[in-house]
């Protein structure tokens, strides 16, 4: 089965920025992705960056922290695949894979589940950092 593609990746250059991605994501799921964006903003420390990374909206903190996308039919976070495993309970409404959340265009993760995965992923990067 090959993989859908992410926005700005069609006959078109990638984007350089989250801001550009942003841009070339149709509706809804574009506004579902700034909420994503600013719940992820509020919970990381002020020196994280966004960048582009394999095509999609990275948050970077000593490492990469997460990655999210929208794709044809639906939206995805890339927490890595320990935070997914932690949090295998809370996730039983959506479709998961290993490293991958898929959830509807028009619907956010909930804003509290959100944060405490990154919560979680900024201490494994944290943890994984310390000598």
């Amino acid at each position: 089965m090959r993989k859908k593609k992410s926005p700005g990746t069609k006959g078109s250059a990638p984007p350089k920025t989250v801001d550009e991605y942003l841009a070339a994501v149709a509706e809804p799921a574009r506004t579902t992705l700034q909420r994503v964006r600013a719940v992820i903003r509020s919970s990381v420390p002020e020196e994280t960056i966004e960048t582009i990374s394999y095509g999609l909206p990275t948050f970077k903190y000593k490492g990469s922290l997460v990655w999210f996308g929208a794709f044809s039919d639906h939206c995805s976070l890339f927490p890595t695949a320990a935070v997914i495993h932690e949090f295998r309970n809370e996730l039983k409404p959506y479709t998961t894979s290993k490293g991958t959340i898929h959830f509807p265009v028009d619907k956010p993760l909930p804003a509290s589940l959100l944060k405490k995965m990154v919560k979680v992923r900024l201490a494994q990067v944290e943890h994984k950092k310390k000598p």
